[in-house]
């Protein structure tokens, strides 16, 4: 066993030193092309391009008459206490917890001298409403029901603490 050990030993030692013996050729052409590339002329670099100073600009919009960039677009009226609001008091509809897209119209409906609209939900059950009532999930208000539509008038967040009316109508399915 020791012998094999040693012959083992003895064959990795000639392979290694057969190794490094093979890198040590073939540098010549590498060594040449660089002795080339050294004795070229050295060229001329062009001059960094003049950076201009930097002009800083003061943006006095009260003195300009100009609105600050920094606050919103938005007429006053439109938010705080004078916009309008949800009425927080009042009971909710069943038509409310819907989303106003999920909502269908499937036709009208004359009893007397009122006209109703049929509206269909998601689940499939047909409801009526009048002017007045409520639907969708913005407080949306009915103001107008027509053979083919149902207008209402959503009351919806400004994004700046206000809210503002936005016209919405649910139209008659095919």
């Amino acid at each position: 066993m020791r012998t094999s050990f040693k012959i083992t030993r003895v064959m990795m030692l000639s392979l290694a030193a057969l190794a490094i013996s093979a890198c040590d050729g073939g540098s010549d052409d590498l060594d040449q092309y660089i002795n080339t590339i050294k004795a070229r002329p050295g060229g001329r670099i062009d001059p960094l391009p003049e950076i201009e100073p930097y002009e800083a600009f003061a943006y006095i919009a009260d003195k300009q008459g100009l609105r600050s960039p920094f606050r919103p677009d938005v007429p006053q009226s439109a938010s705080g206490a004078n916009g309008p609001r949800p009425d927080v008091e009042r009971s909710r509809e069943y038509l409310e917890s819907f989303p106003l897209d999920t909502l269908g119209m499937v036709g009208t409906l004359h009893i007397n001298d009122t006209m109703y609209g049929l509206v269909q939900t998601a689940d499939g059950l047909i409801h009526r409403v009048i002017p007045g009532n409520y639907m969708g999930q913005n407080d949306g208000r009915i103001t107008e029901i027509t053979e083919s539509s149902i207008d209402l008038v959503e009351i919806i967040s400004d994004g700046i603490g206000g809210y503002i009316e936005r016209d919405a109508a649910v139209g008659l399915s095919d």
